[in-house]
């Protein structure tokens, strides 16, 4: 299973719009963060991504998205659906099934009203149908179960994505797993047994200052020794720190708080990880 860094920012993406600040003008390519979303490919050709983001066409191309399986969302912001209308080519064929919880749902409704009710042929809109999670989702050899975060006040989903490896008669199946949370501050007691010890964690930090609906760098990374993953990524990533000031920061919290043996830094857009333990 190999998972893709589609965009690793916050919701005004990076650059900013205006802003001449260091790192919105920095030549460093790591620096520059379409709005956060994942690509997970499994190794028996599933396709499935976490959120539509406003770029989601431009970071299709640049991955080489041909097809989807499925779109899983972890709520309704616009900088995590709002790309919805650029699946339109991915499900000409047949309806995408896109999953999220009754909130998120409720809002892809009323905001791509145009998607759901009749329109002249030839109108164009993406087909979709949206799917209520209430149990893992399934899909191939790719199971994604829900996790329930914290955004705020608002009742989002994380996503623990497993990949299910049939093994030789007489051997149990094997399981490799991933846990994908942005825009989370504070993870229920009760949603820590779905995600105890990943093979990677994606994690959203938003920058080092506190903010009220988001982990800081500091939260996030105390959390991530919590769960023990044995790699963890930041992402989310507003425009006040560059790629090489957060691995900087991540060193220094390891020194401070015994997480050594857990790497630890910035995800950026682009970046492809192996859940078998190999960075490319």
């Amino acid at each position: 299973m190999k998972l893709t860094i589609l965009g690793s920012g916050t919701s005004h993406g990076i650059p900013v719009i205006g802003c001449r600040c260091p790192v919105c003008c920095s030549a460093d390519p790591r620096d520059q963060r379409m709005r956060s979303s994942l690509y997970i490919a499994g190794a028996a050709g599933e396709r499935v991504v976490i959120d539509t983001g406003p770029e989601f066409r431009l970071q299709a191309i640049r991955a080489g998205i041909t097809r989807l399986d499925a779109v899983l969302l972890t709520h309704a912001h616009a900088d995590h659906v709002h790309g919805l209308d650029d699946l339109r080519p991915l499900c000409r064929e047949k309806s995408m099934p896109v999953y999220g919880n009754r909130y998120t749902l409720a809002e892809l409704r009323e905001r791509f009203s145009y998607a759901f009710r009749q329109t002249q042929q030839g109108g164009g809109k993406p087909r979709i149908t949206p799917r209520v999670i209430r149990k893992p989702v399934r899909i191939g050899n790719l199971s994604f179960t829900p996790v329930p975060v914290k955004h705020g006040v608002l009742d989002i989903v994380g996503w623990n994505i497993a990949e299910i490896l049939p093994q030789e008669r007489g051997i149990e199946e094997s399981r490799v797993e991933a846990v994908y949370m942005t825009d989370t501050s504070m993870v229920p007691e009760t949603s820590l047994e779905l995600i105890h010890s990943p093979e990677v964690l994606i994690i959203g930090g938003l920058r080092i200052r506190p903010h009220e609906t988001h982990f800081t760098f500091q939260e996030a990374l105390e959390f991530a020794l919590r769960i023990q993953p044995r790699r963890v990524y930041l992402t989310h990533i507003c425009h006040e720190h560059s790629c090489q000031e957060i691995d900087a920061y991540c060193q220094t919290f390891q020194a401070a708080h015994g997480g050594r043996g857990i790497p630890m830094g910035a995800a950026y857009d682009g970046l492809e990880l192996d859940v078998s333990g190999t960075q490319s």
